[in-house]
């Protein structure tokens, strides 16, 4: 049996997985863990640490599964392998070293939207659903299922909201990458908006899809990941 822990991203919890959960194979055990501050997970301190983070998260991520880490999520995982045993594998979906390079056109379009997010907060993460929604191939139907799936309003409180922005803004896993204390793989939708085309070049791609091919190829990203999970979990072993 394969072994999934599945961890979801910026303003969106463990709910974005549940258009794949029809089309597990049978063979596939996929958790899913929200982080601290979303769903009924109690939130850490504002201006929280990853040291903190770290502390929270303390047994929901076993050894014995391979994380799947989508967007600021795997951004978070590769951050904690710091500090728990090395998984199975780590699947790093839409995520790659870090979010964004300084200077760079999305760090720019990054720093636009804490400042909105610091004045209308609701409203920015409206405006971040859509954002991700862009590179679906329709992506007015993607905006709606993930208005379906979560709601009108962000299911984290402002200050959870505002310290994932600071990781995502900050978080640089670089060196942690170099000599990873487990398997790595990267997967990126082929239209992704949220990732640089060199973290894009250098992934496993998922054809057709943007940010969320858990919405748009639901069946192709569950038998992509099993299969990655599956093959990831052997080299371990081996």
């Amino acid at each position: 049996m394969t072994r999934l822990v599945l961890l979801s991203g910026w303003g969106i919890d463990q709910r974005i997985w549940q258009p794949i959960q029809p089309y597990w194979p049978d063979n596939v055990n996929a958790v899913t863990v929200d982080w601290p501050g979303y769903g009924k997970a109690p939130a850490l301190p504002a201006n929280a640490s990853i040291d903190e983070l770290a502390t929270v998260m303390a047994g929901r991520l076993p050894s014995d599964s391979v994380w799947v880490g989508w967007s600021l999520g795997g951004l978070l995982a590769t951050a904690l392998l710091d500090y728990f045993p090395a998984p199975r594998g780590l699947v790093l979906l839409g995520a790659g070293t870090r979010f964004c390079v300084p200077g760079s056109a999305l760090a720019a379009e990054l720093d636009d939207f804490r400042a909105v997010f610091a004045r209308r907060p609701d409203a920015a993460w409206r405006h971040f659903l859509r954002w991700q929604a862009q590179g679906e191939p329709a992506p007015q139907q993607a905006y709606t299922q993930l208005r379906d799936l979560l709601g009108k309003t962000p299911g984290a409180d402002h200050a959870t909201l505002a310290t994932g922005l600071h990781w995502l803004a900050t978080l640089d896993n670089r060196q942690r990458l170099k000599v990873p204390p487990c398997p790595v793989v990267h997967l990126a939708g082929e239209h992704d908006p949220l990732i640089s085309r060199t973290t894009r070049q250098e992934a496993l791609p998922i054809a057709r899809c943007g940010h969320c091919p858990m919405l748009s190829q639901p069946a192709r990203l569950a038998s992509l990941l099993a299969a990655q999970a599956a093959m990831l979990s052997a080299e371990e072993i081996v």
